[in-house]
């Protein structure tokens, strides 16, 4: 006798219903994805015993005829997929006929549904996967469907769910989530009786957002590339970093309209912000990738909460480009915000759209420059400069108003910064006077980022600036650092060190980047060499070395406690005109804060 068998159909639902349901939150993502499909432009939710006592789906889409209603109970029944080549390019949110029948053999199901046409609407009642009746009813137009006593026939799969409260957070991710994957369509979300969320189709993507998020601030605007390009392309909201969410809120994705959890789509936000975001902090708001149907795999995961992208490396790209353009985009904003003058960009924010179907991350471009200042005199020398101010480390530094040759400064920048400095706080915080109010200037990361920007524009072009020591220095390495030494001397010397072995494990260090040659050369080498570490993979080469370059940064910027002269503090503030990205330093703190004149009146009662 065989030992092999074909299931019966109940049993293999169940088992189905093993991989599609698998708490009540897929439920409401499945249903909500069919109503989406029939063209619903209002969808109403609502649970009760945080969805295995009820959930109740109402839309006024398309609906269904009595012969639909049936066909949409069998296993594999669709009207989304018809041909082989339809798989290729999936353009509905559902499309296997798997849900409904997998839906049913778990729960008690009733589905009524009226065509727009028609007079009257079908009603079909199910239990447990058992067709129980069908018949005719009045109804309203489109489709409502009722899952009542969830897992009730499989009560291990009950057990294993979470608490009520974790099960209704789920459920209202699912909701919010295609309330942003739809923003033209009204939602509800009604929870035992009472009512928390509702979002009207009459408000943009942006006030949706913001009530999703809770956030009451602006967002920095991702759109990449330009509209009337080919596709892919990227759009979508974000928080701005220095604007940091309660609770664990994250970024939100969406692929062509279909919420989806992929590590590529954040690991390419996390990069694009790298620099701008502290460490601990997520980002947050909503990213949006639009591309061919036929670039992007949705059928590789049971419940279709995951895609497989065709060319991943590319999209990662075009979204950290995206991200970078945003981020340079809003830096301008905050410059009209806090200077309140309007800023003459000396180069593009977006560069044009090369002719691929994925566009390439465009080379950032950096119009200013930083370099320390010579001490006050009618002829400064940029010679003596160097000399003078950085002959010991515990001379302060500071940054030159002079641009770099080839600068072209807007009229903007001839006349000032736009900012009236009232003083030096704690020897750390330049206080300034906007038309806004007051700004707040943290010296230290303002100086850092301006320096990062320059190092690693060098960097990237091999053109580090090195000061040549007079009297080389000779430093002991360990086996470890000296393998560093052999891994990555390409790098150390694009970064502005001169080195050569001397014998053993001795080198002789023999110039330095030039801004940081207040610093004890091996002081510096031993540093930046400490941060290589044994295996660095290609992939994440790029952010190690930005963390370097940072740490350089930070070395060679003023610190807390060096006393400011007022040309220096204008110095710094027209540096930080002149540069595209100065609102944070390279490991993500804020550069500056502004108190608004009605909140400083509100402080004293004024207001």
């Amino acid at each position: 006798m065989s030992k092999i068998r074909v299931l019966p159909e109940q049993l293999a639902n169940r088992i189905a219903a093993g991989e599609v349901v698998e708490r009540p939150a897929s439920v409401v993502k499945e249903l909500i994805e069919n109503s989406l499909d029939a063209g619903a432009s209002r969808i109403e939710v609502e649970i009760e015993g945080g969805g295995t006592r009820l959930i109740r789906v109402i839309d006024n889409g398309e609906g269904m005829d009595e012969d639909d209603v049936l066909l949409c109970l069998e296993r594999h029944g669709t009207s989304k997929i018809i041909h082989d080549s339809d798989l290729e390019a999936i353009s509905s949110l559902g499309f296997r006929g798997e849900a409904i029948p997998s839906i049913a053999s778990v729960s008690k199901m009733s589905i009524t549904s009226r065509q727009q046409t028609a007079s009257l609407g079908t009603t079909a009642v199910l239990h447990y996967g058992k067709l129980h009746k069908i018949h005719e009813t009045g109804c309203g137009r489109g489709t409502v469907i009722e899952i009542k006593n969830l897992f009730g026939n499989t009560p291990a799969r009950r057990k294993f769910l979470r608490t009520r409260r974790t099960e209704l957070s789920h459920i209202d991710e699912v909701v919010k989530n295609y309330a942003l994957a739809a923003p033209a369509v009204g939602f509800s979300l009604r929870v035992d009786n009472r009512e928390t969320v509702h979002l009207d189709s009459s408000h943009d993507l942006a006030r949706r957002l913001a009530t999703i998020l809770n956030y009451d601030g602006s967002f920095i605007t991702i759109n990449h590339p330009q509209p009337g390009s080919q596709l892919p392309r990227i759009t979508g909201l974000l928080v701005p970093p220095d604007k940091h969410l309660r609770g664990s809120t994250r970024i939100k994705t969406l692929v062509n309209g279909r919420s989806v959890k992929d590590r590529i789509l954040t690991h390419g936000v996390a990069e694009g912000l790298r620099g701008f975001l502290m460490k601990g902090h997520n980002p947050a708001g909503l990213l949006h990738i639009h591309l061919d149907a036929t670039d992007v795999d949705v059928n590789v995961h049971p419940t279709k909460q995951e895609v497989r992208f065709r060319r991943s490396q590319d999209i990662h790209q075009l979204i950290v480009a995206a991200i970078q353009g945003g981020i340079k985009d809003y830096q301008q904003g905050l410059k009209h915000s806090f200077i309140g003058e309007t800023v003459h960009l000396t180069t593009p924010l977006h560069a044009p759209p090369v002719e691929t179907s994925i566009p390439q991350t465009p080379v950032k471009k950096d119009p200013y420059q930083t370099v320390p200042l010579a001490p006050v005199t009618s002829e400064p020398s940029p010679a003596s400069s160097l000399t003078d101010r950085y002959s010991s480390p515990s001379q302060k530094k500071c940054v030159s108003p002079s641009p770099e040759p080839g600068t072209i400064l807007s009229e903007t920048e001839l006349r000032g910064h736009g900012l009236t400095i009232i003083g030096q706080y704690d020897n750390l915080y330049i206080f300034c006077q906007s038309s806004e109010g007051l700004v707040i200037i943290d010296q230290h990361a303002a100086h850092e980022r301006l320096l990062f920007e320059k190092l690693r524009k060098q960097f990237l072009k091999g053109t580090i600036t090195r000061q040549t020591l007079l009297f080389p220095e000779t430093v002991d390495l360990s086996g470890a650092d000296v393998r560093k030494v052999v891994q990555y001397g390409d790098e150390i010397d694009k970064m502005g060190f001169s080195i050569r072995e001397f014998g053993g494990n001795s080198y002789v260090i023999s110039a330095v980047p030039a801004l940081g040659s207040h610093i004890t050369p091996s002081e510096l080498f031993l540093d930046i060499l400490g941060q290589f570490g044994s295996s660095l993979s290609e992939q994440h080469k790029g952010s190690l070395l930005d963390d370097i370059l940072a740490s350089m940064a930070c070395k060679a910027a003023v610190k807390a406690g060096d006393p400011l002269s007022e040309r220096e503090m204008e110095a710094l503030l027209k540096n930080m005109l002149r540069a595209d990205l100065f609102s944070h330093c390279p490991h993500g703190r804020p550069v500056l804060k502004q108190f608004s004149a009605g909140e400083i009146k509100k402080w004293f009662h004024r207001s």
